[in-house]
């Protein structure tokens, strides 16, 4: 499992948030993503590595900018989470 966190740019508000989750959700085969306007960030749970590339090929038209990229192997913790 792979976690991968970018900084995003320009989020202002809920539905900006909405907007960054179904833009990922509809491009990749992810099991989680969370973003945080506050945070100014996305974390994404996938089985495979997504490029920096890729995601910035979709992230850049929704008018959002991202400003980072990591990646971590992530160990499943007990049953049922992480």
């Amino acid at each position: 499992m792979k976690k991968i966190t970018i900084g995003i740019d320009g989020m202002m508000c809920a539905m900006c948030e909405s907007h960054i989750n179904e833009t990922i959700r509809s491009h990749f085969n992810v099991k989680k993503v969370n973003s945080s306007r506050t945070k100014k960030n996305s974390v994404i749970l996938s089985e495979e590595a997504i490029s920096e590339e890729s995601l910035r090929k979709v992230i850049d038209p929704t008018g959002y900018t991202m400003t980072g990229y990591q990646i971590e192997d992530v160990k499943k913790k007990g049953l049922f989470g992480f």
